[in-house]
């Protein structure tokens, strides 16, 4: 979650990080559908790879990709049936998700650590904890950003891009932290 932090310190999940950390609800809201599209694939990933990639290694992306798809379309239909408000918020960015690379990651990284069972879940919480912390720090600043004094040429997607660097920096502080 700090350390390895999907989007601070790996750079992976950077478009929802960019364009929907506007407000702390709908950046909250997104970290969350992250979090269950997350778990979902770590889940699905240790299935394909105990029982169908061993005999196929060679689908290893392509089932990823498939799967992955599937769970956000699952996501999206429900998330619209429960909460049209939040299907509005999220816009574009739900169905983004399907191509956020931080998701796709997560599947290659758990094959490619030799994550089992547990270990892939808790994995998937980490770095979906990780993801929704990074969402939400970033549109907690950007919305104070907003009622300070903010010279023009800074404002928009250049205050973004410096704050996301400062939040970047202070997250590889982290890596310090675990013994190599």
């Amino acid at each position: 979650m700090l350390v390895n932090n999907f989007t601070l310190a790996q750079f992976l999940g950077l478009c929802p990080f960019m364009g929907v950390s506007g407000k702390v609800e709908t950046a909250l809201r997104m970290g969350l559908a992250n979090i269950f599209v997350l778990v979902l694939t770590s889940l699905c990933a240790w299935g394909l790879n105990s029982f169908v990639l061993p005999y196929a290694p060679f689908l290893t992306t392509i089932s990823f990709i498939v799967v992955i798809a599937s769970l956000v379309q699952l996501v999206e239909m429900v998330i619209k049936k429960f909460s049209p408000t939040l299907f509005r918020q999220l816009g574009i960015y739900l169905p983004l998700i399907t191509t956020n690379c931080a998701i796709l990651g997560l599947a290659i990284n758990q094959t490619n650590k030799g994550y089992g069972f547990f270990a892939g879940l808790a994995y998937a919480i980490g770095a979906g904890l990780g993801l929704t912390l990074a969402l939400v720090l970033m549109a907690s600043i950007r919305e104070e950003a907003e009622l300070a004094p903010v010279p023009r040429i800074a404002r928009g997607m250049g205050l973004v891009l410096i704050i996301a660097g400062c939040l970047s920096l202070a997250f590889m502080g982290f890596a310090g932290l675990v013994p190599s």
